[in-house]
């Protein structure tokens, strides 16, 4: 079925958002990594870019398809894994660690649209 940490939030359009400390890491979902299958490029914002909650942010794009990256939260990007560059397949082998996408500094605390591991397992069916 896949990995889906109990810590994280995750998006109807399967970015995974972690709290560490005031801001947030964000990541794709071991499914939207599946789905997508060998990922050859990713697309990140440059750091100090205003970033909505549900609008893409940047793009993955591998062998298969291309797909935009939506923002789980709004904020200001305070890091980018410029580590993907040179390696896009972390986002395959380690969607949850290495693989991490940006780091968010939030301005709007509101995470109520944001679903739990549980919920997130049965939106996948």
């Amino acid at each position: 079925m896949g990995n889906y940490p109990g810590s994280l939030k995750y998006t109807k359009d399967h970015e995974w958002a972690r709290a560490e400390g005031s801001r947030y890491v964000i990541g794709i979902t071991d499914h939207a990594q599946a789905e997508l299958g060998e990922v050859v490029f990713v697309d990140l914002p440059e750091v100090g870019k205003q970033v909505t909650a549900g609008k893409p942010f940047g793009a993955a794009e591998s062998t298969k398809a291309a797909s935009d990256l939506f923002a789980p939260v709004t904020g200001k990007v305070v890091k980018a894994n410029e580590a993907l560059k040179a390696d896009p397949s972390a986002l395959n082998s380690d969607p949850y660690g290495a693989g991490w996408l940006v780091e968010l500094e939030p301005t709007d605390g509101d995470t109520s649209h944001l679903m739990d591991a549980d919920s997130y397992v049965k939106l996948l069916g």
